[in-house]
């Protein structure tokens, strides 16, 4: 079965090349120009991957990559023609895979999707509970409980989070996480991690001056533990 790529992109000189380009390479390929065209399309399931537009006339790409994590891990990829550091850290935030700036080649950016489909093969996953004091992660209804509280998060964050519950107790060093989570071809600098980490001790932590859970490992990473 073909890899099936949602292309949601309103400048015609960008989509149509596209679409063209990802066919020849053996992919399946449906396109929009508005957001809403784009939802509607995503909605109507059997896609694998979106190549996101952040500029986007109606629904633009940040809100519609807010409203596709919230019910699905399919890969993310953002576009935008913007090159300002907090815009990456949005479009991360919220739950994207990868970001691409404009100009780009269709080189960088076929690799950039190979590279993502291959870190996140769809394989449906067995339901694993993991606990952590009280936090309760269920990985295959990608839903966090904190003190009883359901909690969301973004899939990145959520890929963290459950790493370091995977290895309770455990050092993780930046590495470590960085290559898990966003994979060993991954090209950025470290302060995506720390965005990730703040964010997630916002959601779990009682009081944010005090780390009960997730403590800094000074010069090497982040261990996640039971308070007691």
């Amino acid at each position: 079965m073909m890899t099936r790529i949602l292309i949601v992109e309103d400048e015609e000189s960008y989509r149509e090349p596209l679409v063209y380009q990802f066919v020849r390479e053996g992919y399946e390929v449906s396109a929009a120009a508005t957001g809403e065209e784009g939802w509607d399309l995503f909605t109507r399931g059997g896609v694998d991957m979106v190549l996101l537009d952040v500029m986007l006339p109606g629904i633009d790409g940040v809100e519609l990559c807010r409203r596709i994590r919230e019910q699905s891990r399919v890969p993310i990829i953002m576009v935008t023609a913007k090159g300002a550091e907090i815009d990456k850290v949005v479009g991360l935030e919220i739950g994207a895979d990868d970001y691409v700036t404009k100009p780009y080649s269709f080189r960088e950016l076929l690799a950039r999707v190979r590279a993502v489909l291959r870190r996140n093969p769809g394989a449906a996953q067995e339901d694993v509970e993991l606990r952590c004091g009280e936090i309760v992660m269920s990985v295959a209804h990608h839903q966090v409980t904190v003190r009883g509280e359901n909690v969301f998060f973004p899939l990145k964050e959520f890929d963290l989070l459950e790493y370091l519950m995977q290895n309770k107790g455990r050092v993780m060093t930046r590495h470590q996480l960085i290559d898990r989570v966003w994979g060993s071809d991954y090209v950025g600098d470290t302060k995506t991690l720390d965005v990730h980490i703040k964010r997630i001790r916002s959601k779990i932590e009682e009081n944010a001056a005090v780390h009960r859970y997730l403590t800094t490992v000074r010069g090497l990473g982040y261990k996640i533990d039971d308070p007691d």
